[in-house]
């Protein structure tokens, strides 16, 4: 039996679609993965220093809320969008989330003068990259409407998720029993892995939005 189509279906169907929203989306995506490219390389004797990385996210994450208002000021004006705008308004947080909470990361590095990274905090931050660069490349993927790309992406991704949150609970256990730690190096390293933990957690939760649209339209 075939399903009936809703009204906001039959309205989409009958009028033409502004498909630049894909683009932003698109846009938010490159962003957020250059930002965790950028990250990645805090540390690095040969990439500057932490405020130098800092300063390169930031100027980042400017560049994504530049689109995330770019894509609110036309949802604010376009009648038909070519998904809810609801959906894509929850992909447009997502993405701008991972970014701010990259960013949040390479500040709190610089507010504690942390300039080089502990081994888990560059696992999870490849974890990042990895996350990033796949959500990246299947994004054209729903202009296209290839929704089982999409599902099969998040898939992954959530496994890339599983992987970090493993890494971050392993390390806070270890601080937490270390009684050597200085309880203000204990403060810094755990405050830099919730934000780095928490950035992949969003990949996450970008992938589960893209799941639900997905099984939606498919």
């Amino acid at each position: 039996m075939k399903r009936r189509m809703g009204f906001q279906s039959i309205v989409r169907w009958l009028l033409p679609r502004s498909d630049q929203f894909y683009g932003f989306l698109e846009r938010q995506a490159a962003v957020a993965h250059q930002g965790a490219l950028t990250l990645a390389r805090f540390g690095s004797r040969t990439e500057g220093s932490a405020q130098e990385i800092a300063d390169q996210v930031q100027a980042l994450e400017h560049q994504g809320d530049r689109i995330v208002h770019e894509l609110e000021e036309e949802l604010a004006k376009t009648f038909v969008t070519p998904i809810d705008r609801e959906d894509l308004q929850r992909l447009s947080v997502d993405l701008d989330d991972i970014l701010d909470l990259t960013n949040a990361f390479a500040r709190c590095a610089v507010l504690y003068g942390v300039e080089k990274p502990t081994t888990a905090m560059s696992d999870i931050a490849k974890i990042l990259v990895e996350s990033t660069e796949l959500l990246n490349a299947v994004m054209p993927a729903l202009r296209r409407g290839k929704y089982q790309e999409l599902i099969d992406a998040a898939r992954i991704v959530r496994k890339h998720e599983k992987a970090a949150d493993q890494i971050y609970r392993q390390e806070t256990s270890r601080l937490f029993h270390d009684v050597s730690i200085d309880p203000r190096e204990l403060i810094r390293q755990k405050a830099l892995l919730d934000d780095i933990e928490n950035a992949v957690d969003r990949c996450e939760r970008l992938a589960s939005t893209l799941t639900t649209v997905a099984v939606k339209h498919a």
